[in-house]
């Protein structure tokens, strides 16, 4: 059971205004794209790092690695920590902390104080995200969630997208560090906001945490999500990434093992059971792949295949973010119409058809074709993730809100990952077919083309889910139903 901090905060979510239910959607919406924007950009800026501190710019990955290692050990423990010290207040605690640390990245003048700060960075990143995305959760009614997760879909996919340009502005016409500062503003606005409209929630009964799950979970995750990233760095570091890669495994069946054996654990596998739950993080991770690998895939596509500038390439790119922006007006009628699983069967398709349209792009075609093309891939990848994101929770009682979100977010961490590795993977295999060491646009277009079909295929899983899936949260035939439940419309009962 849920219990608010104050008495004042007893009064029934239902009961309040409309608009401020979604006020608390748009503040952690804003904490998810602070977090993701600033783990996109980074990329952009290790050159200039690299100079900065007289370092070899192969040694600066450790920048991206040590964040990414912070987040995944500490994810599998957020919704414990939610529900037994309130959701607000780790929710704030986060975007301070994820703040402080930010400035002292900017702040950093040798490698190994930076790494120190991304590691408290990531720290509070595992923390500020899926805490939030529970603190929206609980403060939005059934029939609010479709439209509060379009507010977070957006952000989320915004800032891989507007990540680059940024950055490649950013380093070119000023220093690094603004990377990182330009969080403080916004991490004091999120605190303020925070603080006002978010109404601290804590769980009345939750059991001790489970030590060794933690350490076996976050092992696994951090094992896992290293192993794939690693991939990306070339062949040389392919025996270290599947070594890495067995540890992770291993350590995640040593995890289910525990679990079977303990009464309350860390991370509760059983919501996979949950038919709605299971087609959105499975069949739904193969839509997220496209998340992370297809950034990577056209930077790589147009900066290092056709030569273009990384501002040039990211005004390109930015096509899709509008897109994004677009296709929230559209979301809750359309799911509404139609229902979840005819939208996300059709829509994943098209989304596929979308992605692999980039593969044809060449050096020669204009670049208002190619914006076209993103922009609408934008509006249908996010149709897509709202649509997923809000699945997932449809069929979720509130007691199990922080672990389905705890369990959700993890593996979302892993399909970002997977993604990228699986891009890169494919590249690798197309250079080594055609028998180069060298990347083409041919190897590109690869990539881009089994990023597309596995984006594709997620409609094979969905297709699977029963006609009236979610419907509780789409409205989707709920005008039909009343019609037949009122007998003065000539309906029965």
């Amino acid at each position: 059971m849920s219990i608010p901090d104050h008495p004042e905060a007893v009064s029934q979510v239902a009961g309040e205004p409309s608009r401020s239910r979604f006020i608390v959607s748009y503040i952690v919406g804003f904490a998810l794209f602070m977090q993701l924007l600033d783990s996109t950009v980074v990329a952009m800026a290790l050159p200039a790092m690299a100079r900065t501190f007289g370092e070899d710019p192969v040694r600066m990955n450790v920048v991206i690695t040590s964040y990414l290692l912070s987040v995944s050990v500490f994810i599998p423990i957020c919704g414990w920590v939610a529900d037994r010290f309130g959701a607000r207040n780790v929710f704030v605690a986060a975007i301070v902390l994820f703040t402080i640390s930010s400035v002292a990245c900017g702040l950093a003048n040798s490698l190994g104080q930076l790494v120190v700060a991304r590691l408290l960075q990531g720290m509070a990143g595992a923390m500020m995200v899926p805490v939030g995305r529970i603190v929206m959760l609980k403060s939005v009614t059934k029939a609010d969630l479709m439209q509060a997760t379009a507010f977070l879909t957006v952000p989320a996919l915004m800032g891989p997208v507007l990540g680059p340009p940024i950055g490649g502005l950013i380093t070119t016409f000023g220093s690094w560090r603004w990377i990182f500062l330009m969080n403080l503003p916004v991490g004091i606005l999120g605190v303020i906001m925070a603080c006002i409209y978010i109404r601290n929630i804590r769980e009345e009964h939750v059991p001790p945490l489970d030590w060794k799950g933690f350490i076996l979970m976050g092992g696994a995750l951090a094992g896992l999500v290293l192993g794939f990233e690693m991939l990306t760095h070339g062949d040389a570091s392919w025996p270290i990434s599947s070594g890495i890669l067995g540890a992770g495994a291993a350590a995640l069946w040593l995890y289910m093992r525990h679990a079977r054996r303990t009464e309350a654990p860390l991370i509760d596998f059983s919501l996979m059971k949950i038919r709605t739950f299971y087609a959105s993080v499975v069949s739904g991770n193969f839509c997220r792949f496209d998340i992370s690998a297809s950034p990577f895939l056209l930077a790589l596509l147009l900066q290092v295949v056709f030569g273009l500038s990384a501002v040039a390439a990211g005004m390109i790119t930015a096509a899709g973010a509008v897109g994004a922006v677009m296709a929230k007006f559209l979301i809750t009628p359309l799911f509404k119409q139609f229902g979840f699983r005819s939208v996300l069967v059709v829509n994943g398709m098209a989304s596929g058809l979308a992605i692999g349209a980039s593969a044809l792009f060449t050096p020669t075609t204009p670049h208002l074709v190619m914006a076209i093309v993103l922009f609408v891939a934008g509006m249908l990848r996010s149709t897509q993730l709202t649509g997923i994101n809000t699945l997932t929770f449809a069929d979720i009682s509130p007691e199990r809100m922080s672990a389905a979100t705890t369990l959700s977010s993890m593996l979302q961490q892993l399909a970002f990952s997977v993604g990228v590795g699986i891009a890169a993977v494919t590249l690798q295999a197309s250079m080594s077919a055609r028998g180069d060491t060298e990347l083409s646009g041919f190897d590109v277009r690869v990539g881009i083309i089994v990023v597309a079909v596995l984006a594709a295929a997620s409609a094979i899983g969905f297709s699977r889910l029963a006609r009236d899936a979610g419907d509780e949260v789409s409205k989707h035939h709920t005008d039909e139903r009343r019609r037949l439940d009122d007998p003065a419309s000539g309906g029965h009962h």
